[in-house]
């Protein structure tokens, strides 16, 4: 790396070719974060009134001497303030969790310390700490998730609505709003929801519906078919299968007229809006029509 490239980079002032070779740097990384991070410094409040007043009161003093600072000092003054700025960044980043986001229509792959997989579903996140995964192996789940851990210590996955743990397995976590499900594709998950812990061998799931705990059937599936690019639901009220969609495919879905309890046996494509749209449509006996960027379900009365 270029020597001046640092400064330049500070001062927005690097070329593309050379912000891309800055970007290949070792130190890169460590420079951005200590950016971030102290750009979440804030400086004191100053209060004009207060100043003014002793400036005042100073110059009421009797017998005032000035003594010029000496310009050493100045330096070590300066010098202590840019150590403590730089202590308390690093302190800051080394405190932080990692956080992974995705948004809507999209996925991300996420390799932890010990080189466990994660694959993120869309509108999902996930946090863990770096500096502690050596101690104990844990992540937050928002959203959904499938899971290819590493053998080694507890690996836990903590949800608003429960705990997940094993050892060294696969296995798919989805926690939205009202609905919470674990499905083991392989070795044994161990399941903690409101004090029970539940055991689920591979090819055998753990839904939560609206606080209610729903049979589900055996699969043979090797992993979750959102990662084939479909969303596959079986018996699950038609609410969640639209706000799927939605994740999905990115756009705004409205409903008239619909029953969105009634439930939905069924598979649609991911990344194909349109056969999505029928998919969903056909099998539960509504209509659907774009509007500007949404998409609205209906009820058609005049079939």
């Amino acid at each position: 790396m270029q020597e001046n490239h640092l400064a330049k980079w500070l001062n927005n002032d690097l070329t593309e070719a050379e912000l891309a070779e800055f970007k290949k740097s070792a130190e890169y990384a460590s420079y951005e974060r200590i950016v971030a991070a102290s750009s979440q410094l804030q400086a004191p409040d100053f209060n004009a009134d207060e100043a003014l007043m002793a400036i005042k009161n100073q110059r009421t003093l009797q017998d005032t001497k000035v003594v010029q600072l000496h310009p050493f000092k100045k330096f070590l003054r300066i010098a202590a303030a840019a150590a403590v700025i730089m202590f308390g960044s690093y302190f800051y980043l080394n405190t932080l969790d990692e956080n992974i986001v995705t948004e809507y229509a999209e996925t991300k792959e996420v390799i932890l310390p010990d080189n466990s997989k994660v694959q993120l579903n869309a509108d999902s996140e996930i946090s863990f700490s770096e500096r502690k995964w050596s101690k104990e192996r844990n992540v937050e789940l928002k959203g959904e998730a499938f899971f290819k851990v590493a053998k080694g210590k507890r690996f836990t996955v903590a949800t608003e609505a429960g705990t997940v743990a094993v050892l060294g397995t696969q296995f798919n976590v989805e926690n939205r709003k009202g609905f919470f499900e674990v499905t083991c594709f392989e070795g044994l998950v161990s399941v903690l929801f409101n004090g029970k812990e539940t055991k689920l061998p591979a090819g055998s799931s753990f839904v939560i519906i609206d606080d209610t705990i729903i049979e589900s059937p055996e699969s043979k599936l090797l992993q979750p078919s959102w990662m084939n690019n479909e969303s596959t639901f079986k018996s699950v009220p038609l609410k969640y299968v639209l706000d799927e969609f939605q994740r999905q495919h990115n756009i705004t879905v409205e409903t008239q007229g619909v029953d969105l309890e009634q439930l939905f046996t069924g598979t649609f494509s991911n990344t194909d809006r349109k056969i999505a749209l029928k998919s969903i449509s056909a099998p539960s006996q509504i209509k659907f029509k774009f509007e500007g960027s949404k998409v609205l379900f209906y009820v058609d009365k005049n079939p």
